[in-house]
């Protein structure tokens, strides 16, 4: 008998450790500190393909074409009164017009941490506080005016007859007696 009271203590005093234990644990996440803006806590706005038109001596010299990822908190996110791809698309337009020393013709001399730093900065400015933390490039070509012409005649070579070249064969219904 004393087997069973003295087993059914043992059990009682788990029980009531594996309960105190949990509670220790749970209340220790919940005052740990907020995680690294890179391991999380942070939304990011993947853009469409941005196009804009490079203009050089009042001639249009080719497209410069981006797809721009952004990471931004969300409660500041949240209480922007423009849309964020918007006021985004705004200010890359708004900083490649402005810098005319960026060079799209020779790849070599773009410097892409300059161009994502100012994007950056010009958001940032736009909006009066941090809202954008970090610009990250998918994807960043230029098609000169000459590529496009090019592709352009290319496709049209590789498309082979028209639709009225290749209707010329079929004759024309007879009209019906009735």
């Amino acid at each position: 008998m004393i087997k069973f009271i003295v087993a059914a203590l043992w059990l009682c005093a788990v029980a009531i450790g594996a309960v105190f234990y949990s509670f220790q644990t749970a209340s220790a996440k919940m005052d740990a500190p907020p995680p690294p803006p890179f391991l999380g806590g942070l939304d990011s706005i993947k853009t469409e393909i941005v196009s804009v038109p490079v203009v050089r001596d009042g001639q249009v010299a080719g497209y410069f074409l981006t797809r721009l990822v952004y990471t931004i908190e969300p409660k500041k996110l949240a209480v922007l009164s423009v849309p964020a791809e918007a006021l985004i698309i705004d200010q890359v337009y708004s900083y490649i017009y402005a810098n005319p020393d960026l060079d799209f013709l020779g790849p070599e001399t773009l410097d892409l941490d300059a161009f994502r730093a100012g994007i950056r900065a010009k958001i940032n400015e736009k909006v009066g506080e941090d809202l954008v933390h970090e610009v990250l490039i998918e994807q960043v070509d230029f098609l000169s005016k000459d590529e496009i012409r090019d592709n352009t005649i290319r496709r049209r070579l590789q498309a082979g007859t028209t639709a009225s070249e290749m209707s010329k064969n079929f004759k024309d219904p007879e009209p019906s007696g009735h």
